[in-house]
């Protein structure tokens, strides 16, 4: 199973709507995906709190990797770097061992020239964690609001194919670690 995590809260959030789509294709290529939606519910991250027991928000989340076979994450850059509520996410996960030596991944949908500080703070942080990071699937695929569908999905045929290489390549990799 592939643990699809979006850094964004907001609603029509391109991320989110990339990763509604990664789950469709991951679905059609016989990959089960399940979106973590839980990203406002999680507390501020204090290290005082971390520890047990954890609060239920904390602890669902961090079940969630823990059952992954991978990670993908697809989240914006806001003022150079991750969201806020994203990164209070990822602080989250230093201190437990589920993400360490697990296969993460990322897809940058921000027009060219932009997320890279989105990535570098990925790196930095997930390199903390001891996350395995597949450096082939984390990849820059632009969406723009001419490549979705009336569904709501990605309709672009290249940017699915693209999504289908990175879960592929995702899914190896989990395949591998177990």
């Amino acid at each position: 199973m592939i643990l699809l995590l979006s850094g964004s809260l907001r609603a029509g959030s391109v991320n989110e709507l990339l990763l509604r789509t990664a789950q469709v294709v991951a679905a059609d290529a016989g990959v089960r995906a399940v979106r973590y939606d839980g990203l406002g519910r999680l507390p501020h991250f204090n290290p005082d709190d971390d520890r047990d027991p954890l609060t239920a928000a904390v602890a669902e989340l961090r079940a969630a990797i823990g059952a992954a076979d991978g990670v993908l994450i697809c989240a914006p850059e806001y003022a150079g770097t991750l969201p806020g509520a994203f990164k209070n996410l990822l602080d989250w996960t230093v201190g437990g061992t589920e993400i360490c030596d697990k296969p993460v991944a990322w897809v940058n949908v921000a027009a060219p020239g932009r997320g890279q500080g989105a990535e570098a703070t990925l790196r930095t942080v997930l390199g903390y964690t001891g996350a395995a990071i597949v450096e082939a699937a984390c990849v820059r695929v632009p969406v723009g609001h001419g490549d979705v569908g009336e569904d709501g999905l990605v309709a672009d045929p290249e940017i699915r194919r693209r999504v289908g290489e990175v879960l592929g390549l995702l899914t190896a990799a989990g395949a591998g670690a177990a």
